[in-house]
């Protein structure tokens, strides 16, 4: 029988720091996905105990900051709001040419016109503007992807009585972090779904799995580490605290929830046999991110050095995305995803939180 989560059960929690640090109940943090979940998951996670995210990377500031009004209304636990800092690149116009002719072909196929203008990207870096709203808003958390913001901005987030948290694929980018004042480390292993938090090299043959990661890197660093990467379950759960790390970041099990703003075609697709076929690919974006293995993937990548720099290789796919998606194809659209896919649950994202943190004390109470 599984412990309740009552105030015993919640003693059982050996490790505190993070519970402490980011004033939490459980340690479980919902993985902020841009363009899967907005507010409503977040605040089911945070009401449930744990850590609900924002992801704001693909929001506008007026939708941003609609959600996070919603949040302040909907719960008073603590919350996380998410951003992307990478550098806008320079629009190098050959090779957005390139890449066009690569796709030229289904643009035919599908009835389109392959000399149409490109779309714009919509994946903002952190900035002033956003900026603005931590400050108005003032979340507990706040994340980020790609590795930090200028320091001028960074400093000013701290202000705000914010915990900083960020992602790290390597030692070295651990390493960075904590030495750049992050409060604590996730460690973001090959096996996650979605973008690679990698920013300090680019070469993808370096990267390792999260139960080699986590170790090395709480071996490395004197702040709290968060295992990210292949965990949908108690199993992992408690694998990721017997190699130290303090609490796991959880994406891709939340995907099935109805908290999750997947579309149909989507959430069918982690529904079926494919699920267990995931690759990274570049062909989405521009930066290499987990997903299930779809036509576009097999057939021109699933990493292509053709591919526009982040986030501009998604303007050329998104009319292919358009057209196909409403009758019902996946096959040139991201259906981000991690290599623990199949655990998932077909649950609300609280009772999942709930289940998960359950499922656990149960393991480490029979341990």
């Amino acid at each position: 029988m599984r412990p309740s989560l009552d105030g015993k059960a919640a003693a059982m929690w050996k490790d505190r720091r993070i519970l402490d640090l980011l004033r939490i109940e459980l340690p479980i943090i919902q993985a902020p996905m841009a363009g899967a979940n907005l507010s409503d998951m977040a605040i089911a996670v945070s009401e449930a105990g744990g850590l609900g995210s924002l992801p704001c990377a693909m929001l506008s500031l007026d939708k941003a900051r609609e959600e996070l009004s919603r949040i302040r209304l909907k719960t008073s636990k603590p919350i996380n709001v998410n951003f992307f800092c990478h550098r806008s690149p320079a629009v190098d116009a050959g090779r957005e040419a390139a890449w066009k002719r690569r796709l030229k072909d289904y643009y035919l196929e599908l009835g389109l016109d392959p000399d149409m203008p490109t779309p714009p990207s919509t994946r903002a870096p952190f900035d002033e503007a956003f900026l603005g709203l931590v400050e108005e808003f003032r979340p507990e958390v706040v994340s980020f992807h790609f590795g930090l913001p200028q320091r001028g901005l960074l400093e000013r987030v701290k202000k705000t009585g914010a915990r900083v948290l960020s992602s790290a694929t390597t030692v070295d980018e651990a390493r960075w972090l904590e030495d750049e004042g992050c409060d604590a480390i996730i460690a973001q292993g090959f096996e996650a779904g979605g973008h690679r938090g990698i920013f300090l090299s680019d070469d993808l043959s370096t990267q390792v799995g999260t139960m080699a990661l986590v170790p090395q890197v709480a071996d490395a660093v004197k702040v709290p580490v968060i295992a990210a990467g292949g965990i949908a379950d108690s199993r992992g759960i408690v694998a990721a605290f017997a190699l130290g790390a303090s609490a796991v970041q959880i994406g891709t099990a939340y995907l099935l929830t109805p908290e999750a703003t997947i579309s149909p075609v989507h959430r069918q697709a982690l529904k079926s046999a494919e699920v267990e076929k995931t690759a990274l690919t570049n062909l989405f974006t521009g930066r290499p991110a987990r997903g299930i293995v779809n036509r576009l993937m097999r057939e021109a990548g699933p990493l292509s050095e053709l591919a526009p720099e982040f986030p501009l290789a998604g303007g050329a796919v998104a009319p292919l995305r358009q057209k196909s998606e409403p009758l019902g194809s996946g096959d040139f659209m991201p259906l981000w995803a991690g290599q623990a896919a199949p655990l998932s649950r077909e649950l609300s994202a609280g009772e999942l939180t709930k289940l998960l943190a359950e499922e656990t004390l149960g393991r480490l109470s029979s341990r």
